[in-house]
């Protein structure tokens, strides 16, 4: 039988992991089109699990409101968590590859624009667009790249989805 604060506890699980998955991947946006940043191949695909687990979670917590069997909210909290985990693994390839630890993919490219095609900006894209290479850090904060920083972003947010899936009742 399900418990009313085993239920409020997951609920608001999902949803804190539903607005730090969407703060996580909006300042990945933010830094690529407010701040000029251009994604490589690799920082790409690690917000993948953020794509995918922020709508998931999004569903837990709706179906934890509406009183969805606990079962159902548990398994997608782990699903959750297992997107994050895998997102930590993904962060970990990309910073051993930043620190030349051991070889990137073959070619890193992205299908993202390094410049605009108007030429009354072109000029200022030049200047201010970096471009895109994942054996090269665009940015440090603290020693820590976007990948880096995305490893620690994971692991907090696997621990929090693992140990929603993981309440009774």
């Amino acid at each position: 039988m399900l418990t009313a604060n085993a239920r409020t506890e997951r609920t608001l699980t999902a949803l804190l992991l539903t607005g730090a998955m969407a703060f996580v991947v909006g300042s990945a946006l933010a830094f690529e089109h407010i701040g000029g940043y251009i994604p490589c191949a690799l920082c790409l695909t690690q917000r993948i699990p953020y794509y995918v687990g922020a709508p998931l979670m999004l569903v837990a917590a709706i179906l934890s409101i509406a009183g969805g069997p606990a079962w159902l909210v548990r398994g997608l909290l782990a699903i959750g968590g297992a997107l994050m985990l895998y997102g930590m693994v993904l962060g970990i390839y990309h910073s051993g590859v930043e620190w030349h630890w051991w070889e990137g993919p073959a070619s890193c490219a992205t299908s993202a624009d390094a410049v605009t095609t108007d030429a009354g900006s072109l000029l200022g894209d030049l200047s201010s667009k970096k471009p895109p290479s994942c054996d090269a850090a665009a940015l440090r904060v603290l020693g820590l790249s976007f990948a880096g920083w995305n490893v620690i972003a994971s692991v907090a947010l696997a621990a929090i989805a693992l140990r929603g899936a993981a309440i009774k009742g």
